[in-house]
């Protein structure tokens, strides 16, 4: 028997990807995340800094996903019942 991985994101239930997260370490990174934008938002505003507002959202996004691909549950689509 092989030990359970320590997953810091469930997979969803429904659909395709991940929900909340189930550990600290999961917990962190998405504060993190939040910050990251929040500090986006107050630096460099859409309405001001429009493709370096983007820019920043689109690589935080990709940077979260791909700790969600690393310290996640496999990602598949998923109906509800397993």
């Amino acid at each position: 028997m092989s030990p359970t991985p320590d997953y810091w994101f469930r997979a969803k239930r429904y659909g395709w990807g991940w929900g909340l997260p189930t550990r600290w370490q999961g917990w962190v990174v998405l504060l993190v995340y939040f910050a990251l934008i929040g500090a986006t938002i107050r630096f460099a505003p859409p309405d001001q800094h429009l493709a370096v507002f983007f820019s920043l959202i689109a690589l935080f996004s990709v940077a979260l996903v791909a700790v969600c691909w690393l310290k996640g549950e496999p990602p598949r689509w998923r109906w509800g019942k397993d």
